[in-house]
């Protein structure tokens, strides 16, 4: 039976607690035997707090009283993931970081709280980079996460142990967070879907700068409708949040259920910013040109993503600044050199540089606005290269381009960023040595439910399998 429940949605699974044939408790029975039997291959989980979701599920089970049973999202015992940036009461949550390696916080996040409201049981936690900074999964507490689908290879930062549990069937639903790609990244490598919301979307905190729409929490999940299923179960209005969104009159699940055809499909195989290995590119052009079997107008066309870079490069040492400056302050010696690195920029800044990143961030707004006066979506790949070896920190250079820091590799996915739109990864192909492509569908600000809906048909013209995998050892040719 464990067997048979981690190969179900979570659609199915939770029709299958509503109708009472499962209970959560056999649900995280099932989750736990998988993580005994995959985890040690892929190390995506390193915390679990299995007496705590018991106690959660029997709790749901027996005093339904302050939970939100009959709202959108409604989990009904259904166990999750929380990737380990996010604070869960009562549950080691390092941050990558080994100045926290034993940190037990004494109240969950704000989006967690959400959560178990609505009936979700919290089975454990995700590995991430240290800080999350990064587009690769690997920490000085709890080592590094491998992809599935080679674990030779890098399963993708920083929702790294995300991706690579829910690829693995090791969860139905999990967390993720994004601020230049940690979503969308691992969500690429891992074959599995991610969603980028609109800040604002998902209520968080507390966190430093609760006003920055850089980064934002998101669901990621096996496919689009499960993805949509637990963005309802995120969505909200919070007090404590003042960038939180009111959920929407119709559940996000509603239109993942309805898939439309866009009206019209901007493709773009690299932004006009960034190099792109041909075999990623001819993947996705191939997936994209498929909406026209629905009806879409596909063409070459994108925005233009001028000075995306140095806005988006500005912005983020900010933050990081922020976030982790005296931190970084008081424990010079014990933070990786990329969160590092990060922090020094930004303290380096002048506010004439902070001021000019702001007016080119309102500039390319209205030119992302001006391309959905004639679009409803643009369309571009994920990442630049297909997964890379484990112990690769990052990517020095395609196809003669040299990038000039660590984190350029993943600039097609920092570039959305900035537009403050809902940008969603789908598996869309697979390379010849039988690895996993994204795509990215982004939307134009607050369109989740559109993109659900298209990212929804696109997913079902490819037809490509959704169901957990087996850790390989090596690629599958």
């Amino acid at each position: 039976m464990s067997h048979d429940l981690i190969r179900l949605s979570a659609r199915q699974v939770l029709a299958l607690l509503t109708r009472g044939e499962v209970s959560p408790l056999d649900l995280i029975d099932a989750a736990l035997a998988r993580h005994a039997a995959v985890d040690g291959a892929v190390n995506a989980v390193p915390t679990l707090c299995a007496r705590r979701a018991r106690d959660a599920a029997r709790w749901i089970m027996e005093t339904p009283e302050g939970l939100d049973v009959a709202g959108p999202g409604w989990l009904a015992g259904l166990p999750i993931l929380i990737k380990d940036m996010t604070d869960v009461a009562g549950v080691r949550t390092t941050y990558g970081s080994p100045l926290f390696a034993e940190h037990v916080p004494d109240r969950s996040n704000l989006l967690v709280e959400t959560l178990e409201r609505r009936g979700a049981v919290v089975l454990g936690k995700t590995n991430t980079p240290e800080w999350a900074a990064g587009g690769v999964t690997f920490n000085a507490v709890f080592g590094t996460t491998r992809n599935p689908h080679d674990a030779r290879l890098t399963s993708g930062g920083s929702s790294g142990g995300t991706a690579a549990a829910l690829a693995t069937g090791m969860t139905w639903l999990a967390t993720g967070s994004d601020m230049g790609g940690s979503l969308r990244i691992p969500a690429a490598f891992c074959g599995v879907v991610g969603l980028r919301p609109s800040p604002g979307r998902v209520a968080r905190g507390p966190v430093k700068d609760p006003w920055d729409p850089l980064a934002v929490e998101g669901p990621m999940a096996r496919d689009v409708a499960d993805c949509a299923l637990f963005l309802d179960a995120l969505a909200g209005a919070a007090a404590a949040d003042p960038l939180a969104l009111e959920a929407p009159d119709t559940p996000f699940l509603a239109a993942a259920e309805r898939p439309q055809a866009p009206r019209r499909v901007g493709w773009s195989p690299d932004l006009g910013l960034w190099p792109v290995e041909p075999e990623i590119v001819d993947i996705c052009a191939r997936a994209v040109a498929r909406f026209e079997d629905a009806g879409s107008i596909v063409d070459a066309a994108c925005p233009d993503f001028a000075g995306a870079r140095e806005v988006f490069h500005v912005l983020r040492a900010d933050a990081f600044v922020t976030a982790l400056a005296p931190l970084r302050e008081a424990h010079p010696d014990f933070m990786k050199p990329e969160v590092v690195w990060n922090i020094d920029e930004g303290l380096a800044q002048t506010q004439s540089d902070l001021s000019e990143a702001k007016r080119g961030r309102a500039a390319l707004a209205a030119r992302v606005a001006a391309f959905f006066e004639t679009h409803d979506l643009l369309a571009c790949p994920t990442t630049v290269v297909p997964p890379f070896p484990v112990g690769q920190r990052s990517v020095e250079s395609v196809g003669g381009h040299r990038f000039e820091t660590y984190m350029d590799w993943f600039g097609i996915t920092y570039t959305l960023t900035l537009t403050g739109c809902p940008v969603i990864s789908i598996p869309c192909g697979w390379t010849a040595a039988g690895l996993p492509v994204g795509l990215q569908l982004m939307a134009p600000p607050r369109a989740e439910a559109a993109l659900f809906s298209y990212a929804a048909l696109l997913e079902g013209l490819l037809g490509l399998p959704k169901g957990p995998v087996d850790p390989r050892s090596g690629a599958a040719p």
